[in-house]
């Protein structure tokens, strides 16, 4: 009995802590703001406010300023400060607080709202903004209908992506324009259906719309990324074919399948080409080709191409250090998983306390223990202090 008692009691508090607080009425805002203050210090005054409670009152009051109504850049912090903190409750309070100004009439503002919805999963938010605008007076165009894809798409709801796609345009006389089918096909590329988003190319070609460099990147990423090399040479050639060129993303696309394809000699030639259509490689290119011979087995390349990749100012993410330190410490090279992991914490880029443990374990094993001292040392300076890293006494 006391047992559900005190498990009824949890949950009542843990419902209760799980609710933001109510917001205080706007007026204390008035007072701390001013009457006449600018856009631009409604503006600052928001992003210097740490307290986000506070945050909603102030922007709730700021609104009511029609040159804030304006400043796009604020809302877009403010809801992602939000949205970070888990306070949906405070989004969906200061977007529909939004709908009481004349603003709300315009296309433009209601395609912000429902943008800053969809990016957040507020999916149903941003289609109740798009459903009530002719209740507004205000007609929906391309632009809204293009904010609405978006807006499922970034809310991961991709079948609706499609539904509204193939529904909506007939309802409405709107005609999808590049926006549209771009979003369309980058949703069918999260979703692994990459057929359906190739099928888009022929539509897009009947309807009379050009893709894009944006286009054949989504499909080439979609391609290579995912085992079909073939389909991406095809895209490749169809791409040249129109007279697109490609950008450091394309090659990057190419470069990732053919580290897929364990064919790392021709992406060293690809890299070559890339660099003599005069398109700086950065740190995705070099990344594929460490990936690439990693997979092969190759650590004198491996390493050759991480120093490459510091020699052209490009600066190593968390992926080759998630990439490089576990296979060089199969290799038995704690030397150069020394040299890793300094440049991990170098770079703010923490690995995990299991792979960073085998290396002070293969440092102490070899007597290396100045090393081994050393890296526990930056450990416990970038924040490690909680996985008690140990040296292993030497045999």
């Amino acid at each position: 009995m006391a047992m559900a008692s005190l498990s009824r009691l949890f949950r009542r508090a843990y419902s209760i802590s799980a609710q933001p607080a109510a917001i205080p009425p706007a007026s204390s805002a008035a007072v701390e703001i001013g009457k006449d203050a600018s856009a631009k210090s409604l503006c600052s005054i928001l992003n210097k406010e740490r307290k986000l409670k506070r945050v909603v009152e102030l922007f709730k009051h700021a609104s009511e300023n029609e040159r804030f109504r304006t400043k796009s850049g604020i809302y877009e912090t403010t809801v992602r400060r939000l949205a970070v903190a888990q306070r949906f409750r405070w989004i969906e309070e200061i977007l529909e607080e939004q709908k009481k100004y004349r603003d709300i009439s315009k296309e433009g503002f209601n395609a912000r709202l429902i943008s800053l919805y969809g990016r957040y999963g507020m999916a149903d938010n941003a289609q109740k903004v798009f459903d009530e605008m002719p209740d507004r007076n205000c007609k929906r165009t391309v632009l809204s209908f293009n904010s609405l894809l978006s807006a499922y798409a970034n809310s991961m709801k991709f079948d609706k992506v499609d539904k509204v796609f193939r529904e909506l345009p007939g309802k409405l006389n709107i005609e999808p324009d590049l926006i549209s089918y771009n979003t369309v096909i980058k949703a069918f590329c999260d979703m692994g259906s990459l057929d359906s988003g190739l099928s888009l190319l022929d539509e897009m070609e009947k309807k009379g719309v050009e893709p894009d460099l944006f286009t054949f990147n989504l499909l080439l990423k979609g391609s290579y990324g995912n085992g079909q090399f073939e389909n991406g040479e095809r895209i490749w050639a169809l791409m040249l074919e129109k007279n697109v060129v490609p950008d450091v993303r394309s090659y990057n696309a190419k470069l990732n399948g053919l580290a897929l394809e364990k064919r790392t000699k021709d992406a060293v030639e690809l890299l070559e080409q890339l660099k003599m259509n005069s398109i700086k490689p950065d740190v995705y290119s070099f990344g594929s080709l460490i990936r690439g011979f990693v997979s092969e087995d190759k650590l004198d390349e491996a390493k050759h191409w991480y120093r490459e990749m510091w020699n052209s100012d490009c600066k190593p993410g968390k992926s080759t250090f998630v990439t490089l330190i576990p296979f060089v410490c199969d290799k038995g090279d704690f030397s150069f998983a020394f040299e890793l992991s300094k440049d991990a914490f170098r770079r703010k880029r923490l690995v995990d306390e299991a792979v960073l443990q085998r290396v002070v374990d293969g440092l102490g094993k070899e007597s290396n223990v100045k090393e081994a001292e050393e890296l526990v040392q930056l450990g416990k300076i970038n924040g490690y202090r909680r996985f008690n890293l140990t040296i292993p006494s030497a045999e």
